[in-house]
């Protein structure tokens, strides 16, 4: 018998069992559900206690040990894939809870190369990609359609890995100045970056387009890296552990005490993770924040589940998104795994944008998760708060989170310890923190961005989007083949 956590299948019910290998590598599952582990692997009080003294990287081993299976990474390289990619990290603990006023504990997950959770995520990602493919003598190119911090790290994580190219799509002036320079001045000849004149919806259109040609997706064995991505979602549950671990009254009394975690989300990668991680034993009670783009919001609250009007800018940018698509993963997870009721959400939301959640999953939703939404006066008057209250800078998507604490304290003390996810640092929305009446304070790595050359092709208004994507492609592919050839010379 196989150990459990080892098979994917998909929220919709209708693709085959693939290995951890097969999701990493497919994004979507081929009936346009996502991959969610067949069993989820059930915690034991004793595993938490062992579990608490880990290190971050400790437990994210831990984790990706019971999902990917020793039979597929064995467990002494996982652990140098693990701490490989997270050797860049500017602190020693790679993520870091601060403790402030008022019961207020921030868990920063912004210690990555690009200052922004998804360097965690990404950084492992690339590392798994990177080991299967040594393994098989592949190459991949990578296409990342970016609204700001996606494609930066996504490109930090694979920038001079031998066996992947990268090509990302952003929209000019669309994304903040820092945003923009941490990915065009990475000037690896793996790395290439198109600058289009677009927002980010219309720069999806090209890549959908190409992905849209099954042959020529196999041909040159493409994938995408956004949210979606099994193990990204799986990274992300060692942030909520973490939190639990961190925050928790004592881990003497049987059952654990809960800890409440503040999860601000956009696609909803984060929560899908907590929600997983609750699943399998971990006592949180979670709570999303959104910002005005409120579909989770609705969900949780009426069990609306359907786009809105428009999509409404706001200061907390990277969660203005109309669709979040790991919400899929709850609405399976959540329905005791019944990819029917799953698909059938799924499908009519694609068709009409707008599904009413059954009575019986609504609950579960509700019963699961508390939600919150937060508007941009909100944002900038939390920001304000906690930099006179503690002299700390929390970034607009922070500072999301912050606010429904903020809230709470005003009403009653919190009966339990809360934890609130910091997404990315201040110092990338230097705009933000000028909008709440506070000054930046910018690290030199940030302001020598500055001074370096950059590299960006121009995809304009007029031009063929579609077909200058497959011919960038064609040529990767092309200089494939000749390091291929001139290495068996």
């Amino acid at each position: 018998m196989r150990p459990p956590g080892m098979r994917y299948i998909s929220t919709r019910g209708m693709a085959p069992r693939v290995d951890f290998e097969g999701a990493l590598f497919s994004g979507y599952a081929p009936d346009g559900g996502l991959f969610m582990p067949e069993e989820l692997p059930q915690l034991s009080i004793e595993t938490l206690r062992q579990w608490s003294t880990l290190s971050y990287p400790g437990l994210v081993k831990e984790l990706c040990t019971l999902f990917i299976g020793p039979e597929l990474i064995p467990r002494d390289v996982l652990n140098g894939l693990i701490d490989q990619a997270f050797s860049r990290f500017r602190h020693r603990e790679v993520v870091h809870l601060s403790r402030l006023r008022n019961g207020l504990n921030v868990l920063e997950l912004w210690h990555g190369v690009t200052y922004a959770f998804k360097d965690l995520s990404l950084c492992c990602t690339a590392q798994f990609l990177q080991y299967f493919l040594e393994k098989k003598e592949k190459h991949i190119t990578v296409v990342v359609g970016t609204s700001g911090d996606t494609g930066s790290a996504a490109i930090e994580s694979v920038q001079g890995a031998k066996n992947m190219d990268i090509i990302v799509l952003l929209p000019k002036g669309h994304c903040t100045k820092i945003q923009e320079l941490q990915m065009t001045t990475v000037l690896r000849e793996n790395v290439h970056v198109f600058g289009v004149e677009g927002n980010s919806d219309e720069l999806d259109e090209p890549i959908k387009a190409v992905f849209a040609d099954v042959a020529f997706v196999k041909k040159h064995n493409l994938m995408s890296l956004n949210s979606i991505n099994w193990s990204r979602v799986l990274v992300q549950m060692a942030h909520h552990f973490f939190a639990y671990f961190q925050c928790a009254s004592s881990l003497d009394m049987d059952p654990l005490p809960p800890v409440e975690v503040v999860v601000p989300t956009g696609a909803a990668g984060n929560l899908a993770a907590g929600c997983i991680a609750q699943k399998m034993g971990l006592p949180i009670r979670l709570v999303v924040a959104v910002n005005r783009n409120d579909i989770i919001h609705r969900t949780v609250q009426q069990g609306d589940f359907s786009l809105s009007e428009a999509l409404e800018q706001t200061l907390a940018s990277a969660m203005d998104i109309q669709v979040p698509y790991n919400m899929e993963r709850i609405f399976w997870l959540l329905s005791g795994s019944n990819s029917q009721v799953t698909r059938a959400l799924m499908e009519q939301f694609e068709r009409t944008q707008s599904v009413s959640l059954p009575k019986e999953l609504h609950s579960k939703l509700s019963g699961a998760v508390t939600s919150e939404s937060v508007s941009d006066e909100a944002i900038t008057q939390t920001m304000a708060r906690c930099w006179e209250e503690n002299k700390y800078l929390l970034c607009p998507h922070s500072a999301v989170a912050v606010s429904y604490h903020y809230q709470q304290t005003e009403q009653q003390p919190p009966s339990l310890p809360r934890c609130c996810l910091a997404p990315a640092s201040a110092a990338k929305f230097p705009e933000a923190v000028l909008a709440a009446g506070l000054t930046p304070e910018t690290p030199a790595e940030i302001l020598a961005l500055e001074s370096k050359g950059t590299r960006c092709t121009p995809m304009r208004k007029g031009d063929d989007w579609t077909l200058m994507l497959r011919n960038t492609i064609e040529d990767i592919s092309c200089q494939q083949r000749g390091h291929f050839l001139s290495a068996l010379e």
